[in-house]
């Protein structure tokens, strides 16, 4: 449950001081002088400049946060014939799935995972965890290359980044506009705004930004059964499917990871109950299933 509140925090941190800085900066000024008129388009606007700006911005310093939060030691020159291994094995992929090659990096963790990131396909970065090599086998290992390979391929880092967007910008959009026709209907505020409008606006950001993020999770569980598609694609649907159930044998081992990264893990832990709307993955039985319809 805390990382899911680390998760949701995250994200109206950016829209809440999105909104803070538009009131200093004087934005609100051109909204509903008079009544409960706005001037909607100039809301909007600038609600999809703040709204965009913290999404993009992580998506930018995507690489950089990621080896900061997990330790990843990227390969630069093979000590090891098991290092020299996992860049062979990745520039395979990546030129089968027409990307540059990626990065590689390895990650401290007990726990079986593997992510991908990065701001584009052509610069990106695949880490895997040091349990992950230590107990999966070659090919099972290939396939959560070739899983993460294909998110890089798809494009989801970015995919993700611009919904991220599009629901900041109209939880502001909508907050603002529910704040004003309290302050100016409910309260009869007649100049400026009055203390109504910030406490309706703050509340409208929470309450439409827990459901945003349970929008933007949604989409990133569809992303990952493009991913399972990819991997048995470029590894063999076999070797993806062996990969997924031996994750699944290791459920009880906790999902270490920043919140920041959780959703381009292979693995995004489980979730019961209210908090299955905000998992970034889907069951594990699930995508094992979808890809033995997929034969």
């Amino acid at each position: 449950m805390m990382r899911i509140l680390l998760f949701l925090a995250t994200n109206l941190a950016v829209i809440l001081i999105a909104s803070i800085t538009l009131s200093l900066l004087g934005f609100d000024g051109f909204m509903a002088a008079n009544g409960v008129d706005l001037n909607l388009q100039q809301l909007l606007v600038f609600c999809g400049v703040f709204g965009f700006a913290g999404s993009l911005f992580s998506l930018f310093i995507s690489k950089w946060m990621a080896k900061m939060g997990t330790g990843t030691q990227i390969i630069s020159q093979p000590r090891t014939r098991h290092e020299q291994w996992l860049l062979q094995t990745v520039e395979e992929l990546a030129r089968e799935a027409g990307i540059k090659m990626p990065e590689v990096g390895i990650f401290p963790a007990y726990e079986s995972n593997a992510f991908a990131t990065g701001w584009n396909k052509n610069d990106a970065l695949v880490a895997v965890s040091q349990g992950l090599l230590e107990r999966f086998s070659p090919d099972e290992v290939k396939a959560v290359l070739a899983h993460e390979i294909g998110h890089v391929a798809n494009g989801d880092m970015v995919t993700l980044a611009l919904i991220q967007g599009v629901v900041n910008t109209f939880v502001m959009f909508f907050a603002r506009i529910f704040g004003n026709f309290i302050d100016k209907v409910v309260f009869k505020s007649e100049e400026g705004h009055g203390p109504a409008f910030y406490i309706a606006t703050i509340v409208a950001e929470l309450v439409l930004g827990i459901l945003a993020s349970a929008i933007v999770m949604w989409f990133s569980r569809r992303r990952e059964f493009r991913a399972d598609e990819a991997g048995a694609h470029l590894a063999g649907t076999g070797s993806m499917i062996n990969a997924l159930q031996r994750l699944r044998a290791e459920q009880g081992v906790p999902v270490h990871m920043p919140d920041t990264l959780t959703a381009f893990g292979i693995n995004g832990g489980i979730k019961h109950g209210l908090k299955r709307l905000f998992m970034s993955h889907p069951p594990l039985e699930e995508r094992i299933e979808a890809l033995r319809r997929r034969g």
